[in-house]
């Protein structure tokens, strides 16, 4: 709850001025060595004060996180919102990759801006009651009716207030010049390249702080030339923007490049120059050992999506190899196509548990699982103001009740969130606003949301 303290008159003050006391949490776990048994303050979007004792500044309010346990706002560097309108779609049920995707596409060719507008909203509050704050999401699928796709996902994203890294993606190579994707869902590198330089220029914010900015995302080395892989990041290093592909997700798509382009996935993006530190990977699953040193001498970030890889059976993620070789390893829900939720704290804990399948359980900890979802996420998309609680960091938080069925006899509030499997925030503030509220979204109609997003779906099959 908020309690009004202090100041007398609150009229006074913009609400941006107003400086809130997040108040003795059950456990603050601030993502680095920095204390905050008492809470923190926030003011103007930003973390004013880590309070260990009393505030040293002046308060205007209190926001009583007692029963609550305090981490940094989650990120989720890998998603396909339009992919919540096909979930357990009969169709793609039980298929590994190639074959999943080979069903989905003449159902996502059917997307309009319509069901657009109603995926980004269905995803971006399912990730908000997760305790995601910052988002990316990855829109490849552009048919003759969605001209204006990017600008839709932007006018949600602003709309709801989550922080957020739109990528344009493409595809330009079809089945019929050797690709995957039907030529329905595909475009010329003209046309690719002349929307993601406009993007750039009407979206991306390059400021501290940011809330939007844009990336650009050639889709993976089955659906795009090597030319507009070339020239994409040509025109992303022009434009100071990161770079986003699929890569290394499955056998078959190495044996696609060794088979099309002659060489390994790696080897392909270092001769299309993607060999670069503003570049971060979804997958990053079958690489060899040298491979993944080559990775983190470059500080090429991967995405793990663990739901998404064991769903399509694709293989293990090198999580703890790639780190320890020097690469920023973030966490993502990958496609609701291939996840069926966006659930990212839910994501954390399939992360925690298949790591430990593959190293052994005293290898990866809740802690590291934790980290994946916030620091090292900021780090792969090279932001150093959010993913961890520190003086002058973006007021980007969640806050988690333990005061469920679920978690009673647990000992250790911070582990149980993900040992005993949290799934739906208590609070979330981003950038300094508060987006959820006793486990509710502020000011949104879900009710709403949930049914366009039920016709969308329909709509497309």
């Amino acid at each position: 709850m908020i309690k009004l303290t202090r100041r007398a008159d609150l009229n006074l003050l913009g609400n941006s001025l107003l400086v809130t006391w997040i108040k003795d949490p059950a456990v603050a776990w601030t993502g680095n060595k920095n204390r905050a048994s008492r809470g923190v303050l926030v003011s103007e979007g930003k973390i004013l004060e880590l309070v260990d004792e009393f505030p040293n500044a002046e308060f205007d309010e209190i926001y009583d996180a007692s029963n609550l346990v305090l981490i940094p706002g989650l990120i989720n560097c890998h998603h396909h919102f339009y992919q919540t309108l096909t979930r357990a779609l009969p169709a793609a049920l039980n298929k590994e990759l190639f074959p999943w995707l080979t069903s989905l596409y003449p159902v996502w060719s059917n997307l309009t801006e319509d069901s657009v507008r109603a995926s980004t909203r269905a995803a971006v509050c399912e990730l908000l009651l997760s305790g995601c704050t910052t988002t990316v999401d990855h829109h490849y699928v552009f048919s003759k009716a969605l001209d204006r796709a990017i600008d839709v996902q932007a006018e949600e994203i602003k709309s709801l207030g989550i922080r957020a890294v739109l990528t344009r993606g493409s595809m330009s190579l079809s089945k019929d010049n050797g690709g995957l994707p039907p030529s329905d869902v595909v475009q010329t590198e003209d046309v690719i390249l002349k929307e993601s330089q406009r993007l750039i220029d009407q979206w991306h914010d390059p400021s501290e702080g940011a809330m939007l900015q844009i990336a650009l995302a050639p889709c993976s080395p089955f659906s795009v030339t090597d030319e507009l892989m070339s020239a994409s990041a040509q025109l992303a290093r022009e434009n100071k923007v990161l770079l986003h592909t699929h890569l290394a997700e499955t056998s078959d798509e190495n044996s696609f490049c060794e088979n099309f382009y002659g060489c390994r996935p790696l080897d392909y993006l270092e001769r299309v120059g993607w060999l670069s530190s503003d570049v971060w990977l979804a997958h990053g699953i079958h690489f060899l050992p040298e491979e993944i040193q080559r990775i983190g001498r470059t500080k090429i970030g991967i995405c793990h999506c663990p739901s998404s890889n064991m769903l399509l059976a694709s293989g293990f993620c090198p999580v703890e190899e790639l780190r320890l070789a020097g690469a920023p390893v973030g966490l993502g829900v990958d496609g609701s196509s291939s996840n069926d939720s966006s659930n990212l704290m839910q994501e954390i804990r399939q992360a925690y548990l298949l790591q430990r399948l593959r190293l052994g359980a005293d290898q990866f900890s809740h802690i590291d699982a934790l980290e994946l979802a916030t620091k090292e996420g900021a780090r792969l998309l090279n932001r150093d103001d959010i993913g961890e609680i520190r003086v002058g960091a973006c007021a980007d938080l969640a806050l988690f009740s333990t005061d469920e069925l679920r978690f009673a006899g647990a000992h250790d509030p911070l582990a149980t969130l993900v040992l005993s499997g949290a799934h739906r925030a208590e609070a979330v503030m981003v950038d300094g606003e508060w987006k959820v509220r006793d486990g509710e979204l502020v000011s949104v109609d879900l009710q709403d949301i949930v049914s366009h997003q039920k016709k969308a779906a329909l709509a497309l099959v």
